[in-house]
């Protein structure tokens, strides 16, 4: 049995630990500026990590944000872009800002081929679900039961 210290929260990819966070960066860089990017499952779900960390430090809006988003997003008009446009979009979402959606196998090697784009934009694969709006005082079972009262009366 491995021990808890020997799980690696973040998949490796069969690449050194450079070329990982270097192609990472330059995923993250064109997930923000094309909203959308189609790659292997693998390194969708990965980048799906990254992003939503980034999309996080743009939501900060702080200086040392802007210094650690410095060193990952490459382009000057995307690292903007993070700052003002998508900090704005997602300022009242409390994470999951990116979608995996699988995309068949590629022709050549039988990969799992996956789109990873964002959320709430107009060009998106599939409409976001609307935020639940649930009182945090009651429980879930509680509200059902007063909605099913409620019905009954009416």
């Amino acid at each position: 049995m491995r021990s808890l210290k020997s799980i690696r929260a973040f998949p490796r990819l069969n690449r050194p630990k450079d070329h990982r966070m270097s192609m990472l960066k330059t995923m993250i860089t064109q997930l923000l500026e094309k909203e959308r990017i189609r790659t292997t499952l693998p390194k969708a779900m990965a980048l799906k990590q990254y992003a939503d960390r980034v999309i996080t430090m743009g939501k900060q809006g702080t200086q040392q944000a802007w210094d650690k988003a410095c060193g990952i997003v490459r382009t000057d008009r995307e690292r903007h872009k993070l700052f003002t446009t998508m900090a704005l979009r997602y300022r009242d979402r409390q994470g999951g800002y990116t979608r995996v959606v699988k995309a068949g196998w590629r022709e050549r090697d039988a990969a799992p081929l996956a789109f990873i784009e964002f959320v709430d934009w107009p060009g998106e694969l599939r409409p976001a679900e609307p935020p639940k709006t649930i009182s945090p005082l009651l429980p879930f079972s509680v509200q059902a039961y007063l909605r099913q009262q409620q019905q009954q009366q009416q």
